[in-house]
């Protein structure tokens, strides 16, 4: 005790009273075997236990230091490389403005529900995802361990392109920037261009040839890319080193690596609206096809995009919101975070195609001025009649309106013999409607359009350094996912932990920096991630609605928040997102099977992108990927179900949670599951903070048993267990 002990014992003694009372108040009527019940508080004045750290048990795990790191941690994680390659593209594909509508329904029905979902069991049972199954189901248990592999499938590849970001940015800093032009080649007798490079471009032939030195398959090894080897250890070692303390970490960099992003986006945003052709990308972009908006494909992959935008199953949302205070209005995050997501998305949209634009207007240009010396050179020959050329018009310096209109007379007067002129229309709207996405994006036709660029290096060396800092924040999202859950599951040192994950994760991601590596990053992005997490968040779904009990959920949310949350969650969680995710499943599974799986290979003598099939070892690599992501859900399920592991010997099954410490119960025993800190086990049930011990005994009732919910839905554990020292409860 400490030395004011008199004063302690009487705050203990009124803490016990008020307690008492509680119990009391929220007692239930019909429950005659509580009213029979025999309350003893047992009373030991001397203990050798601080009660002030009795009283800071709860205190222990980490929490944020302001809302605004907690929520800027949450944009960071959920707004990735997609928002900037992916959705742009998406939109362009499907229908250009009308693509939003679509996508902001789907946002409203499968995307905020299930997010407020995952940030509500984060935040109530304040644990990673496998404690947050564990506690709802045992059985289902294998969740939390499948979002964990998924994330660390991912994690894998992510930190690659990562990689390739630092390379490019370590390349800005030059003038001008080494993919501006083709290299030359010197032979004994002439020097001429690369042929390559003359043949696609002079940033398809940096991407491909210098950067990835690709090969020709997924089978040709090529051995160790040395420069991508040594930045993507860099890649791992930002990572390791942001991550080793936690949030504690990882929080402040998220100041920086969440708002950097938008400062960057709003300065090319300003600079490309000053640039020629700006405006016809941005008009391109959002004039909607609306006819487009009856094919299933655009629904399809709008839910795709959603679902991924937000980092739905991978455990990181769920990781982030355990470090959060019960109290915390999880309801009004879900909301924020989704919504700037969503017009992260656009903003990223807009500078996408005013950049694009910019780049088209150039290309557009450059064909206007080769296609007009081409007409030149016919009026020359007499192939083409002077009379049909407009005299107002100068084909040595002819606009574009003024060059569409000579080509159009042309067409209509040289009608049968039009093509063997081989004159190109020079249509601006071609070249956006030139579909591109991913790597392809960023790293080919971003880089190109800012070689056109004032202070080109200036603007590659913040693009590329906006792209590191986007996919670390979601790097740190998919560490949290793997690294809490198994330090609260395991009550490992989180440093080692955090060492050893990034230490394997870099060796075996060695893989994708090959010559061949490239290869194996579609392969990875396309089969370990997408029907795994589809299935994940199916099954969070249904563990939540009905395995613990929708109305069960939503009472512990209105005690959590204090508020009712709107009648629309419930039937979203209970009705509409499992068919609207079942669907999808269904959906990606069709696609999947009628796609054929292969990869895009760079062709050297063709210069040019070739479809290639999987070799056979491929295709098992591909199915390995997606039955190892979800295995740990039937195989948890079976374990636990059939009882194949003694819960008494130590091991997985029997670890379980109590007030932040791990404990091993010899017997499974079912509790009171009425509040959602009630799991299946008895050991994950959550004991108040009384300073004193206080057990109710009951004739003929088993040895642990709870009282009625307390008024904070979290219940208050009643347990005959006298041989117990007081800082175990």
């Amino acid at each position: 005790m400490p030395k004011n002990s008199k004063v302690v014992k009487r705050e203990l003694d009124d803490e016990v009273i008020e307690s008492v009372k509680d119990l009391l108040s929220n007692e239930d009527s019909a429950d005659d075997a509580f009213k029979k019940s025999e309350l003893i508080v047992d009373v030991q004045e001397e203990k050798d236990i601080d009660v002030e750290e009795e009283s800071e048990v709860e205190d222990e795990r980490p929490a944020w230091n302001s809302k605004l790191q907690y929520i800027l941690a949450q944009v960071g994680f959920s707004v990735g490389l997609g928002n900037v390659w992916r959705f742009p593209y998406l939109c362009q594909k499907n229908g250009g403005g009308a693509y939003l509508l679509p996508y902001l329904i789907l946002l409203l029905v499968i995307g905020i529900p299930l997010f407020f979902l995952e940030l509500s069991v984060g935040q109530r049972i304040r644990r990673g995802s496998i404690g947050v199954w564990n506690y709802i189901s045992p059985k289902l248990g294998g969740i939390g361990f499948a979002s964990c592999v998924v994330c660390f499938f991912v994690a894998l590849y992510y930190n690659v392109i990562i990689g390739w970001s630092l390379f490019y940015f370590s390349q800005s800093f030059q003038q001008p920037l080494p993919w501006d032009q083709c290299p030359l080649v010197k032979n004994a007798s002439h020097t001429f261009v690369e042929p390559e490079c003359e043949k696609s471009s002079a940033t398809t032939y940096y991407w491909y040839r210098e950067a990835l030195n690709i090969s020709s398959s997924i089978s040709a090894s090529g051995g160790l890319n040395w420069k991508m080897t040594i930045c993507l250890l860099a890649a791992w070692v930002v990572v390791c080193l942001a991550m080793i303390k936690g949030i504690q970490s990882s929080g402040k960099i998220m100041y920086f690596s969440s708002l950097f992003p938008y400062v960057v986006l709003i300065c090319f945003l300003i600079r490309a609206l000053l640039l020629n052709g700006s405006i016809d990308g941005i008009r391109h972009m959002f004039t909607p096809k609306l006819e487009m908006m009856l094919e299933p494909k655009v629904w399809r992959e709008a839910a795709t995009q959603v679902f991924f935008a937000l980092g739905l199953g991978f455990g990181g949302v769920i990781a982030f919101s355990s470090y959060n205070k019960r109290d915390n209005n999880c309801h009004f995050d879900a909301v924020l975070v989704s919504f700037i997501n969503f017009f992260t998305s656009v903003l990223a949209t807009l500078v996408v195609f005013a950049v694009l634009g910019f780049k088209a207007n150039v290309i557009n240009e450059k064909c206007i001025t080769e296609n007009s010396k081409m007409i030149i050179k016919f009026l020359k020959m007499g192939n083409i009649s002077q009379d049909i050329i407009p005299h107002h018009i100068n084909l040595s310096a002819v606009t574009a309106e003024d060059y569409h209109l000579v080509y159009d007379i042309i067409q209509k007067v040289k009608e049968e013999e039009f093509s063997a002129l081989h004159l190109n229309s020079c249509q601006i709207e071609d070249e956006l409607n030139k579909a591109v996405q991913g790597t392809g994006l960023a790293f080919i036709a971003f880089t190109e359009a800012m070689t056109h660029f004032p202070a080109s290096p200036f603007w590659s060396v913040m693009f590329f350094l906006m792209l590191v800092n986007l996919g670390l924040g979601s790097m740190f999202g998919t560490i949290e996912g793997i690294i809490t859950p198994v330090v609260d599951t395991f009550k490992v040192r989180k440093e080692i932990l955090t060492v050893v994950c990034c230490l394997l994760a870099f060796c075996i991601g060695l893989i994708f920096v090959q010559r061949s590596g490239n290869y194996f990053v579609t392969m990875f992005d396309d089969y370990s991630a997408t029907l795994p997490l589809l299935i994940v968040v199916i099954l969070e779904n249904i563990a939540v609605s009905f395995v613990y009990g929708i109305d069960k959920f939503m009472e512990d949310l209105k005690d959590m928040l204090g508020f009712a949350p709107n009648r629309y969650y419930y039937y979203m969680w209970k009705y509409i997102s499992p068919l609207v995710l079942l669907s999808l499943l269904i959906a990606s599974v069709v696609n999947m099977g009628l796609s054929p799986p292969g990869y895009n290979a760079w062709i050297e003598d063709k210069a040019s992108e070739e479809f290639l099939s999987y070799p056979t070892w491929g295709l098992v690599v591909c199915i390995l990927l997606m039955v190892l992501a979800i295995l740990p859900v039937p195989a948890v399920f079976i374990i636990r179900r059939c009882n194949l592991i003694d819960n008494s010997s130590g091991n997985l099954a029997s670890v379980t949670y109590k007030r932040g410490r791990v404990l091993k119960e010899p017997v499974n025993l079912e509790g009171d599951d009425a509040s959602l800190i009630h799991g299946k086990i008895s050991s994950e049930m959550s004991s108040p903070n009384f300073g004193k011990n206080i057990y109710r005994k009951q004739s003929g009732s088993p040895t642990l048993d709870t009282a009625p919910n307390g008024r904070y839905g979290i219940g208050y554990l009643m347990a005959d267990m006298p041989d117990m020292p007081e800082s175990d409860l």
